[in-house]
């Protein structure tokens, strides 16, 4: 039994060590033999300890994504990435397209088609950790199918999760929601079980959206009871959260759910996920300064860990908190700012301590200490952007960008009961949820008066844009309830102001074009969109429908 854990280690470090290749659906190819499993059987048993952290660590994987030896990207640090692009598509994250904006082609819209960088950089970042989870899986199952080692059990949890959640993912970008579309291509299933089948056949079709959910499904189901029946944790506090728990595994398949509208279940999975979690919202308090860094925060279920000595920090500027962050240094202080829509800033009531997560009009914000305040004036700052996330060890204009990044926090499962409840046939039950979270968490003030179902779910999907803004949301819910991409009122630049169907076909990302050489198995590609037209920046009846409840 003992061997098995060591033969793990050679499973994860060595995808770790490997560079992104063709994008096949079998990126990596091989299988683990006899001579290397030697090799770890003789190692340090210690190694293990490092094994399993580098499922986690590939969330933020420096310059593995697309850069290569003649070509370095400056946004290719892993899964914070992937939530930038998809919250630079969107409305209420705006920013400006200028040469120190990394993901101007998001803004522009000018990133679908498969030769460019967002539909490659998704599928290797996606499909690098999916290779990962499935080394694991194969790994532990060749010995031990059925383990009973809690230890094992636990292993084999994580990378079902994670597996899981990066389907999830691609699922979202790669096809439109799953309610109408079940049989719409999607993308290949590279599991532990068909992997070597797939190498062989030089790689595998286009699943249906309906059996990538499925597979999702299957394997949080697997991981949740896996997780419910062991009693191994990996650490506790910070280092914790970078794992996946029972209650972060039903916080995922809680989000599942919700995409698949399939309320009753969500709302379920959403209960179980506060009751088994220790998190609990921030105060009023600990949200009324810039904050939103460090994985110990109270609030916070899961997270990606950043070390002072990881590659992505020693960079400087190729990470996260460069792209975001308004008081440190990076690409955003050199005016790449990101800003909050202004037509969403408008309507947050000022007795909501989150008004004070961006600047208003006037380039004030109640949140900001006198000397942040002072910086934020001397830098030139644009009006409405973020203060929300602040510099690692509030150490203002800090180099040392080593902040951790949210995955997943128990308010969005506040959020996600008061919308399922809601949608499940008890708008009462949802309104109160969603009123007695913001009184008690946010605004005091707050009153809501919609006793509808839809009108609940608009509610919670303003609280949603909000309270998740900037951590990798906004794009996601704008897909799963059928909803374009109008920008009218947001603040965006002129060239930029669009109004997009929820069916236009630049809204799903075409298949990466290398993989579709490699691939003679993939069929059927995405229709290429066409770059949208501007529209006249006006605030309409219909631009106002999100915000009547």
């Amino acid at each position: 039994m003992k061997t098995i854990y060591k033969f793990i280690a050679i499973a994860m470090t060595g995808a770790l060590m490997t560079g992104c290749n063709d994008l096949d659906t079998e990126p990596y190819g091989s299988t683990i033999t006899s001579e290397q499993k030697e090799a770890v059987a003789e190692a340090n048993p210690d190694i293990i300890e490092a094994s399993v952290n580098g499922i986690m660590t590939m969330f933020s994987v420096y310059l593995n994504g697309i850069s290569t030896s003649s070509s370095t990207y400056h946004n290719d640090f892993g899964y914070g990435s992937v939530m930038l692009m998809t919250d630079s598509r969107g409305r209420d994250l705006v920013s400006q397209n200028t040469g120190y904006n990394w993901y101007s082609n998001q803004v522009r819209f000018t990133d679908q088609a498969s030769t460019y960088i967002m539909p490659t950089y998704v599928w290797n970042t996606m499909y690098n950790q999916i290779y990962t989870a499935n080394s694991v899986l194969a790994t532990i199952s060749a010995d031990n199918t059925d383990p009973e080692d809690e230890t094992l059990m636990y292993y084999y949890a994580q990378a079902l999760a994670v597996r899981a959640f990066d389907y999830f993912i691609l699922a979202q970008i790669y096809q439109y929601n799953i309610v109408g579309h079940e049989s719409s291509p999607c993308v290949p299933l590279v599991l532990d079980t068909n992997s070597d089948q797939l190498a062989v056949d030089g790689g595998g079709a286009r699943a249906t959206v309906q059996e990538v959910y499925d597979q999702i499904l299957s394997d949080l189901d697997r991981a949740v009871n896996l997780l419910e029946s062991t009693s191994v944790t990996r650490a506790s506090g910070r280092a914790g959260k970078a794992f996946v728990s029972s209650a972060v595994a039903h916080g995922l398949r809680a989000r599942v759910y919700l995409t698949m509208h399939d309320y009753a279940a969500a709302a379920t999975d959403a209960q179980a996920a506060i009751s088994q979690s220790d998190a609990v919202p921030y105060s009023i308090d600990e949200v009324s300064k810039p904050t939103f860094e460090d994985a110990s925060e109270p609030s916070w279920m899961w997270s990606i860990n950043v070390e002072e000595s990881d590659d992505v920090v020693l960079s400087g500027i190729i990470n996260f908190p460069s792209h975001m962050g308004s008081l440190n240094y990076g690409y955003a202080s050199v005016g790449a700012w990101r800003a909050c829509s202004k037509i969403l800033f408008d309507n947050i009531p000022d007795t909501d301590v989150r008004k004070g997560w961006w600047l208003d009009a006037d380039g004030y914000s109640p949140n900001l200490s006198a000397d942040q305040a002072a910086y934020i004036e001397s830098a030139g700052v644009d009006d409405h952007t973020q203060v929300k996330f602040g510099p690692y060890q509030d150490e203002i204009y800090t180099s040392t960008n080593a902040n951790d990044i949210p995955l997943m926090r128990i308010e969005e499962m506040y959020l996600i009961l008061a919308e399922a409840q809601a949608m499940s046939g008890n708008p009462s039950a949802g309104a109160q949820t969603l009123q007695s979270f913001v009184r008690t968490y946010r605004d005091p003030a707050y009153t809501l008066t919609a006793t509808s179902a839809e009108n609940v779910q608009k509610a919670v999907l303003f609280q949603r844009r909000v309270e998740l803004w900037g951590e990798g949301f906004s794009w996601f819910d704008l897909m799963r309830l059928n909803k374009g991409v109008d920008r009218r009122g947001a603040g965006f630049q002129t060239a930029y102001v669009f109004n997009i169907s929820a069916t236009d076909p630049i809204m799903i990302l075409q298949i990466p074009n290398a993989e579709v050489q490699a691939n003679p198995n993939i069929g059927e590609q995405n229709p290429a969109g066409t770059e949208p037209d501007a529209v006249e920046d006006v605030i309409t009846a219909e631009v106002l429908e999100d915000y009547e409840w």
